[in-house]
């Protein structure tokens, strides 16, 4: 693989009634208003660190028609605002008759189970009400109904098709959904503009010259996060476009968050900001300009 291929592969992913508002900010600066129902405390007794797997005695049977949750522990961090902002969590099921766990995620502190609340939501559609708006630092204890758990989990675990699910999240890290920082001033010439949506998409618009013979990298808005250091994995939102055809080639906006080892064209970038690349041709493969909004730099624990 050319090594302009290889950079654009490391680039990019392998697909894969409320009461008691409180408001927090969302990745955008907005407020986000967080609902729950505090009669869900009284459900189980939940206790031990926020990332270390809780100890959960479920006073049951729990039965309910409705999901709700509660939050156990409030963190100051990000809000979850938006469907496919990255978030690392860890958590787990109960059995609201027997109380006996279903299921756990790993609890290990590796930084680099990065998903969304779709991703989690595909799995048990109840989750999406669950952790939207929910903040990086919260511990969060839901009830699930059958349908919410989902039919196929409900089978699997060997459940009563009427029993309720309880559930404890951990919400560890939540990543920004758009590059956030300052305007950095460029004065390239012959260089593609970007502009932006409110949701932070990129349009990329190449100029009708020449691409460029050696690769250039501009930094377009500077985050005020910590260096991407090389071994990082960097997580993040990518565009790119063909210089000749201005055909989009790759995006990963309004998807799963991309997470892969850090290019050398972000070595030293900070997390928040939006880097512009731009690729020579090169081994008949045409210049391609990627545009890359840099959410987070995770490194997963040694084994």
């Amino acid at each position: 693989m050319r090594k302009t291929s290889a950079v654009l592969a490391s680039l990019s992913l392998a697909v894969l009634a409320l009461t008691g508002c409180t408001a927090s900010a969302s990745s955008d600066g907005a407020a986000c208003d967080r609902g729950g129902d505090d009669k869900i405390l009284n459900i189980a007794d939940v206790s031990g660190d926020l990332g270390s797997l809780p100890d959960v005695s479920v006073f049951g049977p729990v039965k309910t028609d409705k999901t709700s949750f509660a939050d156990v522990t409030v963190g100051d961090g990000l809000a979850l605002g938006s469907d496919f902002q990255p978030v690392v969590l860890d958590i787990a099921f109960y059995g609201g008759d027997s109380g006996k766990k279903l299921y756990q995620s790993e609890f290990n502190g590796d930084g680099s189970r990065v998903h969304s609340i779709d991703y989690w939501a595909q799995r048990s559609a109840g989750l999406s009400g669950v952790l939207e708006c929910a903040t990086e630092g919260s511990r969060v204890l839901a009830v699930l109904t059958p349908e919410d758990f989902g039919e196929q989990n409900v089978e699997a675990f060997g459940l009563a098709k009427d029993e309720t699910i309880v559930a404890v999240v951990d919400v560890l890290d939540v990543m920004p959904s758009k590059a956030t920082g300052a305007l950095q001033f460029n004065d390239a010439s012959g260089l593609p503009t970007v502009v932006r949506a409110p949701d932070g998409t990129p349009g990329i618009i190449v100029p009708d010259v020449p691409a460029p013979t050696k690769t250039v990298t501009q930094t377009l808005i500077k985050g005020d996060g910590p260096k991407v250091k090389e071994g990082d994995a960097v997580v993040s939102n990518i565009m790119s476009v063909g210089w000749d055809d201005k055909k989009v080639t790759t995006n990963t906006w309004g998807t799963e968050a991309s997470i892969s080892a850090a290019p050398e064209q972000l070595i030293g970038a900070t997390v928040g900001s939006q880097v512009l690349v731009v690729f020579p041709e090169a081994d008949g493969s045409p210049s391609t300009v990627v545009v890359v909004d840099i959410l987070g730099a995770v490194t997963a624990p040694t084994q």
